[in-house]
């Protein structure tokens, strides 16, 4: 099982906790984390981009001039897509983008880009994350003293709404709760700043 050192909110390592190995410590599979990225990514998209066709578009009823005669090609429309203020050809239309990929591959993906974390470092457990009140002054505090610089996904078991405030605001930094985890998130951010709390209920649910 992959040991990682243990942090207090001082950044003060106070002891090294084991990571479930059917979580933290497989061999990463770059194939499931590409598709499962690209599915999340298809079922952001809103697909409402509307084109007018030449049926849609107002006017355009009478023969603009006749179809002889006048030394022009011939035309039957002003809203000819060959015409400015025309229909659009092939152009987008409402449509649903979102797909699902099997429970297999998402839960392979997850675990994989937990432990790509793992395997560069990139990981931080605190023992706990807890704010009397909302001070986004005193999560900074606990990121400096943790050297976390980079971007930063902060992971809580229960998304303690003191926390949620106190970060949400810092730029680069997403709070988030263990329950939501997704890979997209874990590879954007450089650190995955994690409580021993938020360990314990995601090797529940993935081992």
């Amino acid at each position: 099982m992959p040991k990682v050192p243990l942090y207090n909110m001082s950044g003060a390592q106070v002891g090294e906790i084991e990571l479930n190995d059917k979580v933290f410590g497989i061999e990463p599979s770059e194939a499931a984390m590409h598709q499962v990225v690209k599915m999340q990514l298809a079922n952001r998209r809103v697909g409402t981009a509307d084109t007018k066709t030449r049926g849609e578009v107002r006017g355009g009823g009478r023969k603009p001039y006749r179809q002889k005669g006048t030394g022009r090609a011939r035309a039957g429309s002003i809203r000819s897509p060959l015409w400015r203020k025309g229909g659009v050809v092939f152009g987008p239309h409402p449509r649903d983008f979102s797909y699902r990929l099997p429970r297999k591959v998402r839960r392979l993906a997850l675990r994989s880009a937990l432990s790509s974390k793992v395997r560069d470092q990139e990981i931080v457990v605190v023992d706990q994350l807890v704010f009397d009140e909302p001070k986004t002054k005193k999560m900074v505090e606990v990121l400096d003293s943790l050297n976390v610089f980079e971007k930063a996904l902060v992971v809580t078991a229960d998304g303690d709404a003191n926390v949620v405030k106190s970060a949400r605001n810092i730029p680069g930094v997403k709070p988030i709760r263990a329950d939501f985890l997704n890979v997209y998130d874990i590879l954007n951010y450089d650190k995955l700043i994690i409580t021993r709390d938020a360990v314990a209920k995601v090797e529940e649910v993935f081992a």
